[in-house]
Order: structure tokens, then sequence, then C-alpha cells
């Protein structure tokens, strides 16, 4: 998500190809690449890490070229999506974190507005996925679970 209470202007980095056929010099054929995209779910690997994989290993430049679908579509067509999102449980480490800092350190007011800033944006990601179907309807967001659940 964008930086919604700063009043900086984001970070520059690298922008999608603008094609949006594989290129000529790719070597993996779409079922190769669903192939590997299920082999790496199964060791454990997110979808951000699998899509970084196959460009720096097997240079794949856009998985969504080469194959037509994402690469969480492809892991949700083989039911291989973990049961949250993987931008959820990084806000929730990054809360749970900064909640263990703060159970030390009491008085530490910029950290407290780091956790009601990360705690704000996983109730309105939650929010989104249960509108799209992809969290259940009864999950809730609980601080001190997340400190287990990710433990």
């Amino acid at each position: 998500m964008a930086r919604m209470y700063s009043g900086k202007r984001g970070k520059s980095g690298s922008k999608k190809p603008l094609k949006k056929t594989a290129p000529s010099w790719v070597r993996l054929s779409a079922k190769e690449a669903e192939m590997l995209i299920v082999k790496m779910a199964k060791e454990g690997m997110p979808a951000s890490l699998i899509g970084l994989t196959l460009r720096d290993k097997y240079g794949v430049p856009d998985v969504e070229a080469l194959c037509g679908k994402s690469v969480t579509k492809i892991l949700g067509e083989k039911k291989q999506l973990p049961e949250l999102p993987e931008d959820v449980t990084a806000l929730m480490r990054r809360a749970a974190a900064i909640n263990k800092h703060l159970l030390e350190n009491r008085h530490d007011e910029t950290a407290r507005r780091g956790l009601h800033l990360a705690e704000s944006k996983i109730h309105r990601l939650v929010k989104y996925y249960k509108r799209n179907g992809r969290i259940a309807e009864e999950w809730k967001y609980d601080l001190t679970q997340a400190g287990y659940l990710l433990g």
C-alpha cells in the first residue's frame, strides 16, 4: 500500500515490461513455469519469493506474460495458497515485533504510532480480502494471537 501518513512520494523501483507477451529469449514454457511454481510453493516459498526466484535464476521477467496468469492465481488453481495472504502475514509480523518492543519500552510513543498504523493497514487489508473471498468472513485479527501464529 502507499504511504498514507507521510508526505513522502515513495520509492522508485523497477517497472513492469511494456509488452504483455513473453520475450523470445525465455527458455521456459508456460507448463514448466507452472510446475516450478508449484514445486517452490510446496517447499514453503511465498508467492513474492517465487517470482523473484523465477526472475533471477530462470530468467523469467514476468510470469503473467509467460503463463497468462499471476503466481497467486496459479497457486490458487493448484490449491497451494496459504490461509492468510502474504502481505497480511508480513504486517502481522511487524505488529508483533513492535508490540514486543513496546512491552520493554513503554514510553516509546513513535513505536506506539507505528503499531497503530500497522494495525490500521491490517484491518484495511483484511476488510478487502474478506470482500473478495480470500479470507473467511469469521476470521478476526488479534495482536496477542499474531505473535503465536507467526512465531
